[in-house]
């Protein structure tokens, strides 16, 4: 099944591996056969204290509260590097885990994985401030320091990338930082740890507890010594996320859920729309935040485009992720699965036309869906206003550009949105219309390390990448100096 021995997984604390506190653990399961690959570390309050204490220290008094921001980019490039000489490794691990076909964790995972490291590196050797001009006779100047210990809190979808996303910026910044992995999905956190101690980091500036969240999560969410909360997952959770970040008066960033509309106007390049809408719905298996489940097209060719996602999807490969062939591997464990199929049985309930797909695909005993297309369902259903997860497409039309953003608009998420049209106005307009975070014209899913991505409403606050995301891991210190 793979070339490589997955080691069951221990805590890494301060540097070392350590067993639960209580030697508690808990089994990783392949989602592409319903099998155990191994158990790791199931993390207690005081395994969480311990990693937070670890952390404290080497913030406060260890080599990394002395390294200068060119020290800190010397080592995140070391990372970057060791990330592509162990390629294959995490990229079959990534796969086994998450159930992702291995080509896209190759292209996408280790790739944005990667490049996140090495454009923080480079923002690191530039942390500066400004001086200011005041009416004192005096010298004012401001700079960046860094928050503390921060708590970084991933979900099951994209372990690597979403944990890269949050170490790479607080890293950074002079940060050190706890990490609690999706409790489904913790390999690749905990590779990512031995790569992060060979590449220089020192003992304690990173540390990893894997474990449950009602446990290590509320544990690492409420302990006294963390300073900065970065949470990615539901809107639900976040919710307590937030309130929790309150009630401490700690800044957090939140990435939440998403539910983005693709607009398809009567002008678009049919070809290259629909390329574009059949990767926003079922890329990750659907299990992206900022996938785009949610087809609105112009009726002159509503029929039409319909016509075409009936025969293009069902030619998707589905099936085994460790195949290059495979587009759409399985849903990342049984629950989620579950959740798919009851609300295609709520459309199917309501009415709805099933284009194509609506059932699971029996193979090897894993978690598998096929890709679905769902059409004639009302706005205020269910299954257009809520966050399915999976690969589920409902396509509504609409008469007029008005209508179209109105539709867009619909939902309480506001995170991606994606525009399809040859008008380049209408384009621009569309776009400073819409309630998200991040819009893409005529293609989808399009990130860079350099652009900030995150939401609006129910869709989070704070931005991760870019300069904006090194700025959310750093507090600024003014300092005025009297020149009587």
């Amino acid at each position: 099944m793979t070339t490589f021995e997955i080691e069951p997984g221990r805590l890494f604390v301060g540097g070392q591996w350590h067993e639960a506190a209580d030697g508690a653990r808990t089994e990783v399961v392949d989602p592409s056969r319903g099998t155990v690959l191994t158990t790791v570390a199931e993390a207690s309050a005081a395994d969480v204290d311990a990693a937070v204490r670890a952390a404290r220290e080497a913030f406060d008094s260890g080599p990394w509260a002395r390294t200068t921001g060119r020290e800190r980019g010397r080592i995140l490039n070391r990372v970057a590097q060791l990330i592509r000489e162990n390629a294959d490794d995490i990229a079959r691990l990534e796969s086994l885990d998450v159930g992702k076909p291995i080509s896209l964790c190759h292209a996408v995972d280790v790739t944005n994985a990667a490049n996140d490291y090495e454009y923080f590196a480079a923002l690191a050797y530039s942390l500066d401030g400004a001086t200011r001009e005041t009416g004192h006779n005096a010298l004012a100047y401001t700079k960046r320091e860094a928050v503390g210990v921060v708590a970084a809190i991933t979900p099951f979808n994209f372990p690597l990338i979403l944990a890269g996303s949050k170490l790479g910026p607080a890293l950074a910044a002079g940060n050190t930082v706890v990490h609690k992995p999706a409790d489904e999905t913790p390999l690749s956190a905990l590779y990512m740890a031995k790569l992060l101690q060979e590449a220089g980091v020192p003992d304690g500036v990173v540390n990893v507890v894997t474990g449950t969240g009602p446990v290590a999560g509320e544990a690492l969410l409420r302990h006294p010594g963390v300073d900065k909360i970065a949470f990615t997952g539901s809107t639900t959770i976040g919710r307590h996320v937030a309130s929790a970040a309150g009630e401490a008066l700690k800044p957090v960033t939140m990435e939440l859920g998403g539910n983005a509309a693709h607009i398809v106007f009567e002008d678009a390049d049919v070809e290259k729309a629909v390329g574009a809408v059949i990767k926003g719905f079922v890329f990750n298996t659907g299990q992206f935040c900022m996938g785009g489940p949610r087809l609105l097209v112009a009726r002159p060719v509503y029929e039409t485009l319909l016509g075409i996602l009936a025969d293009a999807v069902p030619g998707v490969p589905v099936g085994d992720p460790r195949q290059p062939e495979t587009v759409v591997g399985p849903m990342a464990g049984e629950k989620h699965l579950r959740k798919v199929e009851e609300y295609v049985a709520l459309a199917r309930k309501e009415g709805a036309r099933i284009v194509c797909g609506g059932e699971r695909l029996d193979l090897d005993g894993g978690y598998y869906y096929k890709p679905t297309v769902i059409a004639d369902l009302a706005n205020d259903s269910r299954v257009v206003q809520e966050e399915i997860f999976g690969p589920v497409l409902t396509v509504q039309p609409f008469d007029s550009e008005d209508e179209a953003v109105q539709l867009a608009n619909s939902t309480p998420y506001g995170l991606a949105s994606g525009v399809q049209t040859t008008n380049l106005a209408r384009a621009h307009r569309v776009a400073n219309r819409l309630q998200a975070g991040i819009v893409w014209i005529n293609d989808w899913a399009m990130l860079d390390p350099a652009i900030p991505f995150g939401g609006v409403k129910d869709s989070g606050f704070g931005r991760e990448y870019g300069p904006e995301a090194l700025a959310a891991y750093t507090r600024v210190k003014s300092v005025v100096v009297s020149l009587d």
